[in-house]
């Protein structure tokens, strides 16, 4: 079309022949906020008889992308946006370490190197089947040999055939939810136009499956644990409280009220980016106060006890604020959490028995609802939140067998029913 002054206006985009035939179509999009470069968007269209109006058509899409903000204004990957996103993530220390593993170990390898433009729904499913497949990503390479040492070695009998092991279905939502955040965030920054995760089909929601340990195999764990009574003391205190590793080995003897039966439970243990041991809220970011039983609370008098009598042999003082789990006798440093659950493992192991310290907080809680206690009163020992719905979630069977035990006690106070006829 010619303007008023006869010289044709400037058309946008362009398609060049290439020397093979091809046609390449170049929008300019805008300057790339990554490497502060002139960003354009391309495709090239094969030679044949409808390549010009093919090509006509792929100009006329970037154009209404551009006009519309829908584009991508980056040739940034996958990790490049990740990289940026962990630097404004505001979230705990111990929550980002888990993103960075999961990310690591997962996204990056498969994902990392894509641009982040061209990720869409059909690649992020593909992802989460490879994950649902092999956790290693192995691609099918079954013949492979696990080696479990590194460098050159003889093999022994611990250097085994690869097995494909599927990612569980609880860290693969999570890594979704990770992705989607990620990708929230470069819509937010322009970098994309729409959020792939939105669109991709979310891994199901798994299906929660607590294994507790039996009565039996609960006091065995106690009896084994008694060898050792500090131990014994910290396997009692996690079966009777239900409180999570991370808690109970933060707990301080200025948060155990003894004469009034109760502990406070105000911070958890983690480890951090450099190894070191640090404190940080509780998961649900709120305090929360155990009520203790009247042998939890001797079983704790006697740990006081033992713990002043080693902390005064060396001539040393026990500290209001020390810790109630410790390998110093003077308290000041905390039983590591992942120390209690080796231990634990090993100590299970050496009773024939398939289990794990967390699943004393599933025994506390699957109690507690056969002994009728209602659900918020276990949601609250247990710090759930969401008022109780989380531990309608996880004990769902356990709280229909206790409907079932409730219905029967009710039929039996019932009166007896009238003969009809």
């Amino acid at each position: 079309m010619a303007t008023a002054n006869g010289r044709g206006k400037r058309q946008r985009g362009e398609i060049e022949e290439l020397p093979s035939g091809s046609l390449r179509v170049k929008v300019y999009a805008g300057v790339d906020p990554i490497t502060k470069k002139r960003h354009y968007l391309t495709e090239t269209i094969p030679p044949g008889a409808t390549a010009r109006k093919e090509a006509e058509k792929a100009r006329t899409r970037f154009l209404a992308q551009v006009d519309e903000r829908r584009n991508p204004r980056t040739r940034a990957t996958v990790d490049q946006l990740l990289d940026r996103w962990l630097e404004v993530l505001d979230v705990e220390a111990s929550t980002r370490q888990g993103y960075v593993k999961k990310l690591n170990k997962h996204v990056r390898p498969l994902l990392g190197k894509l641009p982040v433009g061209r990720l869409d729904a059909e690649t992020l499913e593909s992802f989460y089947a490879v994950l649902r497949k092999c956790r290693d990503h192995c691609g099918g390479a079954r013949k492979a040999i696990e080696h479990r040492k590194v460098g050159p070695h003889d093999c022994t009998e611990k250097c085994r055939p690869h097995e494909c092991k599927p990612l569980a279905p609880a860290s693969i939502r999570q890594i979704h939810w990770i992705l989607s955040g990620a990708l929230n965030r470069a819509v937010r920054w322009r970098w994309i136009g729409v959020n792939p995760a939105d669109q991709a089909e979310k891994p199901g929601m798994p299906q929660p499956n607590p294994h507790p340990p039996t009565a039996p195999e609960a006091a065995r764990l106690v009896t084994q644990a008694w060898k050792d009574p500090d131990w014994g003391a910290f396997v009692w205190v996690a079966m009777t409280t239900g409180a999570r590793r991370s808690e109970l080995c933060a707990l301080r003897w200025s948060a155990v009220d003894l004469d009034a039966a109760v502990l406070t439970l105000r911070s958890a243990l983690y480890v951090d980016d450099a190894g070191k041991l640090r404190e940080k809220d509780t998961k649900t970011h709120q305090q929360r106060r155990v009520a203790l039983d009247a042998e939890t609370v001797e079983v704790l008098r006697d740990q006081l006890a033992r713990c002043e009598e080693r902390a005064s042999v060396l001539g040393l003082s026990l500290a209001a604020d020390a810790y109630v789990f410790s390998p110093d006798p003077d308290g000041g440093t905390p039983l590591v959490p992942d120390t209690a659950t080796q231990r634990f493992g090993r100590m299970a192991a050496r009773l024939d028995l398939t289990t794990n310290l967390h699943a004393l907080r599933h025994y506390s809680a699957t109690e507690l609802i056969a002994a009728g206690v209602d659900v918020r009163t276990v949601a609250g020992r247990l710090g759930h939140g969401g008022g109780g719905a989380t531990t309608l979630r996880v004990y769902s069977a356990w709280l229909s067998e206790s409907d079932q035990r409730a219905a029967v006690k009710l039929a039996g106070r019932m009166p007896p029913r009238p003969v009809v006829g």
